[in-house]
């Protein structure tokens, strides 16, 4: 494929995978005119179209890169698209909640097979000097959607009503679809023989128990048995795929130094990051009264810095090496986590700085990370290998809420609440320092990264 034709079916697989985070977070603001119009109490709404689409979306890409593995990369993310475009469809026709949300779960099936494939193709298609770039650019692009939802989403139902959030997908995959119309998908396609289906319907079950159990669903009793049932769907999970002649995880995979190393330092640093994205507005709100507009505008702290972080962190990757880079990001993430943790926070305006650390510490990890992970990894593997590089991260932020939930007080005084705060950020500040120690196991400049491409 010649470059400029690479290149630019390789910005249509990015404009796709991007619709992924974009409705994970922009229905939110949908969330009380859907309610409206069905007759239903909010909370069931977010749990029938957010929880649903989270969980299909932590479940189904280990599953989904594995498919890419064998069906070829570039015809799953053109499935992906397809599954996307039919869920939006059905989305804006639909007649009630359920069907809404059988949407949704089409929507987040659709990006679990896009969103794998498109990082396996930039492993892929690309040559070792401009994959970290080209990740970097990716977690940018990634990081700008999740933020930019609940933005669009608002100005989409203010002028619109709700079905727009639906709708607004169309044109996006339309342009997705035509800057992907000249690639062969036939020529990446390699396994043959049988699917691993019993191995991909253990580990959604696991992980779809894991995180229902760790959200509470149902009630402490409840979640405590879904939890259990998850361990037990796990451990089954390992069994099988030990014997399994293709399995959908290859577990040796794990024993990769550099993968392991990547993949956990994302996953922790996502368990912090959704974590406090979380928890600042609610103590800021407690402690200050302030507004969604005021904690939005304080936030964005933390999200510029991410984002323009990843935009030259690919290049500085390719420069100084994923270790060197990845390590800096971790011990800016953990100044900003250790300032904040000895912050009284006497205003607002006192989360800042520590919000701009962490974003840049999170804008040069990620590339470095997902550098060096998938690079250690053979191209044959690359899809089975992003997808659960992505499901460690989505895996991550649900860690994160879950222990937030668990930890949190806002009852009582402002110096309770302070008080609380504070042991949140001393448990994160803690996650930090095991990031740090992943980052450093990373692959210095010049070293040996198995890359096989």
């Amino acid at each position: 494929m010649a470059d400029q034709a690479r290149s630019r079916a390789l910005a249509g697989a990015l404009l796709a995978a991007a619709l992924m985070p974009l409705n994970s977070t922009m229905i939110a603001v949908a969330v009380p005119s859907i309610a409206r119009t069905f007759d239903h109490d909010p909370a069931a709404v977010t749990q029938a179209l957010v929880a649903t689409y989270l969980i299909a979306a932590i479940a189904l890409q280990g599953p989904g890169g594995k498919l890419g593995d064998r069906l070829g990369h570039w015809r799953v993310c053109a499935l992906g698209q397809a599954a996307m475009g039919v869920g939006a469809v059905v989305g804006f026709l639909a007649p009630n909640l359920w069907t809404l949300s059988g949407s949704r779960i089409l929507m987040a099936t659709g990006g679990a097979l896009a969103v794998p494939a498109t990082v396996a193709l930039l492993r892929i298609e690309l040559p070792p000097a401009r994959r970290a770039r080209a990740f970097g650019t990716f977690g940018a692009i990634m990081a700008s959607a999740a933020a930019l939802g609940p933005i669009l989403g608002g100005a989409l139902v203010d002028a619109f009503d709700w079905e727009a959030v639906f709708l607004a997908n169309l044109p996006v995959l339309a342009v997705a679809a035509l800057l992907m119309a000249g690639v062969d998908r036939r020529r990446d396609v390699r396994a043959d023989g049988a699917f691993d289906w019993p191995g991909s319907v253990l580990l959604t079950g696991a992980l779809a128990s894991l995180v229902l159990g760790a959200e509470g669903t149902g009630g402490g009793e409840r979640g405590v048995v879904l939890v259990g049932a998850g361990l037990v769907l796990l451990v089954a999970f390992v069994v099988r795929e030990r014997r399994a002649a293709d399995p959908v995880v290859d577990l040796a995979i794990f024993r990769t130094r550099a993968f392991t190393a990547g993949t956990l330092l994302v996953c922790l640093q996502n368990l912090v990051m959704y974590a406090l994205i979380f928890e600042l507005p609610l103590v800021l709100e407690r402690l200050f009264d302030l507004g969604a507009r005021e904690t939005g505008q304080l936030l964005l702290w933390l999200m510029v810095a991410m984002v323009l972080l990843s935009l030259v962190a690919g290049r500085l990757t390719e420069r100084l090496g994923p270790r060197a880079l990845a390590v800096t990001g971790a011990l800016a993430c953990l100044a900003g986590m250790v300032l904040l943790q000895a912050s009284d926070l006497g205003a607002p305006g006192d989360v800042r700085l520590p919000l701009a650390l962490l974003g840049v510490g999170l804008g040069l990890c990620s590339p470095a990370a997902q550098t060096a992970s998938l690079s250690a990894i053979d191209p044959g593997r690359s899809g089975m290998a992003a997808g659960v590089g992505s499901t460690m991260r989505y895996l991550g932020g649900v860690a994160g809420v879950a222990t937030l939930g668990r930890m949190l007080d806002l009852q009582g005084s402002a110096a309770a609440v302070l008080s609380s705060h504070h042991q949140v950020t001393a448990v994160f500040t803690g996650v930090l320092v095991a990031a740090l120690g992943c980052a450093c196991l990373l692959p210095g400049l010049g070293e040996d990264r198995r890359d096989l491409g």
